[in-house]
């Protein structure tokens, strides 16, 4: 098992202490509360000073959080805000496709989903918030990569592995799959990541009309497919979806 590395446990521990009280510490508070020799404190102080991560006021000398926390934490709330937004706006497009329905954003060169609506059945279902998917396959992640500059990166720079035989992994096919994404506004995955099972994506956008995120719907070939193509009114309810959600965030009409 991997040990944990001490310094970064103790700057985890510093933020937890700074943000634990109304007022500023100083450095003898820090270092006697954490156990810490002052030495030690003063340049986990300074690292974290540095990255923003905590303020030092001029007059007392004392610590406070800085601004850059914030800035993360309002990335957090971000995704948060945009479950709220789309918890209906999902649970109404699983309803009437009658399969399910799936949230999710750019997450560590892949697709975290954020929100999985359940195919209205009485099937056996497993949730699947908190699983990855990977960006060059998926109906999710092609969206993603085709309106996100970071998440086009990882696609294209990241491993774009083969799950089945239809999984595009040559660069300039990849990127003819992206341009016909952004040319219709969603993207398609028809057994390129699980054999069986075919989904379609749209894009979700902010206020400042950037991609947050993507919502797409889920199923079995046969069920998403009618002749081999996506059934077209399963497109026009997940990009239905996705620009009601948009709208929400404040993107207006797309």
């Amino acid at each position: 098992m991997a040990k944990n590395i001490q310094s970064l446990e103790r700057a985890a521990a510093m933020l937890r202490l700074l943000a634990g009280g109304e007022r500023r510490l100083g450095l003898s508070d820090i270092s006697s509360s954490l156990g810490l020799a002052k030495g030690t404190a003063h340049g986990i102080l300074r690292t974290l000073q540095h990255e923003g991560f905590v303020e030092q006021d001029a007059a007392s000398g004392r610590y406070q959080l800085g601004a850059e926390l914030l800035r993360l934490g309002n990335s957090y709330l971000d995704v948060h805000e945009l479950r709220a937004r789309a918890l209906v706006w999902t649970d109404d497009l699983a309803r009437s496709s009658g399969e399910s329905a799936h949230l999710g954003v750019l997450h560590q060169q892949g697709v975290l989903i954020v929100h999985h609506v359940f195919r209205p059945d009485d099937s056996r279902q497993v949730l699947e918030v908190g699983a990855m998917q990977p960006l060059h396959s998926t109906a999710l992640g092609k969206v993603l990569a085709a309106y996100d500059p970071v998440a086009h990166t990882e696609a294209v720079e990241g491993e774009r592995q083969p799950f089945t035989p239809r999984t595009v992994t040559d660069l300039e096919e990849f990127e003819t799959v992206l341009d016909l994404t952004r040319a219709r506004g969603w993207a398609a995955d028809v057994e390129e990541t699980w054999e069986g099972v075919a989904a379609v994506a749209a894009p979700i956008h902010d206020r400042r009309r950037m991609p947050v995120g993507a919502v797409a719907v889920t199923g079995a070939v046969e069920r998403v497919c009618s002749g081999g193509e996506l059934r077209p009114e399963l497109v026009a309810a997940v990009r239905d979806c996705a620009r009601a959600v948009s709208r929400d965030l404040g993107a207006g009409r797309f």
